[in-house]
């Protein structure tokens, strides 16, 4: 592991923008937001000489610290507050992790490996515990308790896809094209899939009406985007074996 050098830290933001991965495709928060505090972090970590495993098991701590919180604390302002927070930095701290090693040039298959594994845990784990949540404080109809089982199908599968569809076009030699600059309007437009503004929106959770209706409607927006981009991946995968 290479040393950090004097001055890490403002060496280390001068580095970063030679170690990002390209931003074509990412929605708006995680692009112009999160991919930013990450930075700094991963620039923190860099003179601390952290590895990019321990960040990731710091990013690990905050994110489910908040999906505790959603299931076992009963809503209020502050509550909500708090798990905003805590998701907030643990999505900051998950960007940072892939930028320090690149930064450090230590990135290894183990490390992404765990990093895909803890994503996946919150994944599924938020949903259920906004069930769990719902289930217990909110007053709302029975049905209305199949919109976060639902919104753990969805986003289960479209992590998966995603992570699929990189691993199948590297196994077809197929690099990702990171030609031309990135869309600021497609970052806007699907700014419904950013996991970012999930977070954001745990903020509202004091307000159980408020945050079911925005909540919902996030679902709704992430089922319609899945149910397109899946049959866009379908016509891809068929392509690469053309």
């Amino acid at each position: 592991m290479n040393a950090p050098a004097k001055n890490g830290y403002r060496a280390a933001l001068e580095r970063l923008p030679a170690a990002q991965k390209t931003a074509k495709g990412a929605p708006a928060y995680s692009r112009f937001v999160n991919r930013r505090l990450g930075g700094h972090l991963a620039a923190a970590a860099y003179q601390l000489g952290m590895s990019p495993n321990q960040v990731t098991g710091v990013s690990a701590v905050f994110t489910f610290s908040g999906i505790a919180l959603i299931a076992l604390a009963e809503p209020s302002p502050l509550i909500g507050l708090a798990v905003c927070l805590a998701l907030v930095i643990g999505y900051a701290f998950d960007a940072a992790d892939g930028q320090l090693a690149r930064l450090r040039g230590c990135g290894s298959v183990a490390g992404e490996w765990l990093d895909h594994v803890i994503d996946a845990g919150k994944i599924a784990a938020l949903h259920l515990s906004v069930l769990v949540c719902a289930y217990r404080f909110f007053a709302l109809p029975a049905p209305a308790l199949l919109v976060p089982l639902g919104f753990s199908v969805v986003a289960t599968v479209m992590f998966f896809a995603i992570i699929l569809n990189d691993q199948l076009r590297r196994r077809h030699g197929v690099k990702p094209d990171t030609s031309g600059k990135p869309s600021t309007l497609r970052s806007l437009l699907v700014i419904p899939t950013d996991y970012g503004l999930l977070c954001l929106t745990f903020a509202t959770l004091g307000f159980p009406r408020v945050f079911s209706v925005i909540y919902a409607a996030l679902f709704g927006a992430n089922l319609i985007f899945l149910l397109a981009a899946l049959r866009k991946w379908f016509h891809d995968m068929e392509a690469l074996e053309q």
